[in-house]
This record gives C-alpha cells, structure tokens and sequence, in this order.
C-alpha cells in the first residue's frame, strides 16, 4: 500500500508522463488489493474482496470492484455497476453516500485504491487521457475560471479540447443561445447569477460533443424555464445515443428524466436497473427511502412551538420592571 501511495503522490508532482504513471497507479493498486483480500483488514480499514467478474465492453461505464478510503473512512467499498450506452442513468443516494467519490474515480479525477473502471471499452486508468476525451464532466463553480467572459470560457474550454478556434466559437454561440446566455456572452462568469454559472458549467461540459456526459447536480438553482430548456437537451442528445449520467437528490427530477437509476449507499449499490425496476411499483423516493434506511420520527422540540411562547410573552399593557445595575461600593482611593 506504501507503493501505491508513492506512485499516486508522483501522479500529482509530474505531468509529463501522465498516462505511464497512471497506469502504473492502477496496476499496483489492483495487485495491492489482490495479495490483501484475505486478511481481515488493512490499518483498520477492512479491504473488499476483489472482483472475478470482467467489466462489460459494451457498456457505457462499467465499474468492478472500485474501492477508495481516506484514512479510516471507506467511501467506496467494492462498488460495481453497469451503465449502458444511450441511457439517462442517475445516482442517487444519501450525503456521503460515495456517488461523487466514485463518479471522480471513473471519469480519471481521483485515483482509485483498487478496482477497474472502464468508458466505452477503454479502462479508464490504463490510458487515462483517452477516456477523458470521450466524457464531459460538469465543473463546479468554484472550479472555473469566473474572470472569463462567458463566451471565452467556453472558447477555452474547446480549444483544450483540440478544437479549432473557428468551430469552437460556432459551437459556444450555439449553446448560448440554447442556454439563453446570448445576452451575458461578454460579461465576466464572476458577474453571473448561481443559475447562470450552473449552465455555463453545463455549456463548458458539452462544447466537444462527448459520448458521455456527467453532471453532478446540474438543476441546481436553476430556474424552472431555464431547467426545461436544458432537460429538453439532455433528452434530446441522450436520443442520439450520447449517455447522460447524472447525480441528484431530486426524486422527482430522477423519477421522471432518466430511465436508468441506481441507489448508492456506504459506497455499495443497493439496487440499480430501470427506473421502473427500482422503484418495484412504489413511488421512488419511498422505495429509496426504504433501501438506504434513517428515517425516524420527527424530533420534538419543546421551544419550537410556532408562536406559543410569544404570545404568552407579557403585554405591553403589564408592567415590566428594568434590572438596574447594583452602584459599585467606591475604594478609598476613589473618595480621596
């Protein structure tokens, strides 16, 4: 394990070998967690068994046997999952239940302590940049650069990519316009409302056309009218055969956008298939709620009495005596 921190660590220090380095990581790792399956734990983190299944080919994403810890915390305990092309897939599940943890881990963002992860057939961490040119990834807002206009954001953003300059500003127009960012195209991100930088973030993910997208609650803050023009998108380029991939608290949102949906929970999916199989005839959210578990009774809060206590409060017709500070006996030195 010393080995494979050492190597990820070298990951971080050097870029000029990347792809090698990165292969390397994913080597040791999977070796690591092959020779440590059989003992019970790993400086108190239990190791999980390693995965004999091979991951599908023909999926979209498939996952098998990713597992990622940070100290004493798991937050991906031997996750596998099946995504198949064409399909508009949600994650969903409770607050630290792993879904960005593994989402970062197949898109190449963070290194995975065992496991495989492979996009179109590509394993993600033997040739790391070739499956990042197939994806598009969501950024965060605090992970763009916000003193760009909105236009030269997504000029950048392309260009990176290998586009040329000509085709990438056609291309940004279109989206704006699609976005109903037109009218912000020369002003600075930094100067855009929440949902604004949410769909120039959304823009920024698909200005190459990537096979697959993965959007990490991409609604949020967004208005109802900007939500439909951009679900009508999504939809409409899942139709195509790209493949969405999206992460949401929304039950809503999921129940009704996507047709594939897996439940995740303490780094473990809990069910996955269509949204239909899921839900086995429930409401989602109630199937869901039923799978991860942790809802209890409402507390009961003696002073969250909505108003009593105030109206018991006395009147101001009652008479309500100031507390006068005690005077202060004065020293010897104060009288002289």
């Amino acid at each position: 394990m010393h080995e494979l921190r050492q190597y990820s660590k070298e990951c971080r220090i050097s870029a000029a070998d990347d792809a090698s380095r990165r292969s390397r990581v994913f080597a040791v790792a999977t070796a690591t967690a092959a020779s440590m399956a059989a003992e019970p734990e790993y400086g108190g983190v239990p190791l999980p068994a390693v995965a004999v299944e091979d991951p599908n080919p023909n999926a979209a994403v498939s996952i098998r046997g990713l597992f990622k810890h940070f100290d004493r915390k798991i937050a991906v305990n031997g996750l596998a999952l099946d995504i198949p092309i064409g399909s508009f897939y949600g994650l969903v599940g409770p607050n630290g239940a792993g879904k960005t943890t593994t989402l970062n881990m197949v898109t190449g963002l963070l290194v995975p302590d065992a496991g495989t992860a492979m996009i179109l057939g590509h394993d993600v961490w033997s040739d790391v940049n070739t499956a990042k040119r197939m994806i598009g990834v969501m950024p965060q807002p605090d992970q763009i650069f916000d003193r760009l206009t909105g236009l030269q954001l997504l000029v950048y953003s392309g260009m990176l990519r290998g586009m040329s300059r000509e085709e990438t500003t056609r291309r940004a127009q279109d989206l704006l316009n699609a976005f109903d960012l037109a009218g912000a195209a020369n002003t600075m991100v930094t100067d855009y409302s929440a949902g604004m930088t949410k769909k120039i973030c959304l823009a920024s993910a698909m200005i190459h056309s990537p096979r697959i997208l993965v959007l990490d609650e991409p609604f949020e803050s967004v208005d109802p009218v900007s939500s439909a023009n951009l679900k009508d998108i999504l939809i409409e380029y899942a139709k195509t055969g790209g493949t969405v991939i999206i992460s949401s608290h929304v039950m809503a949102l999921v129940e009704k956008m996507c047709t594939h949906v897996a439940v995740i929970n303490d780094g473990l999916v809990c069910a996955a298939g269509t949204v239909d199989e899921v839900a086995a005839g429930e409401e989602l959210e109630d199937r869901f709620l039923q799978l991860v578990g942790g809802r209890h009774e409402a507390a009961h809060l003696a002073w969250l009495d909505g108003g009593q206590a105030q109206a018991q409060a006395p009147t101001s017709a009652q008479t309500i005596q100031p507390i006068l500070p005690t005077p202060a006996t004065p020293t010897d030195e104060a009288r002289q």
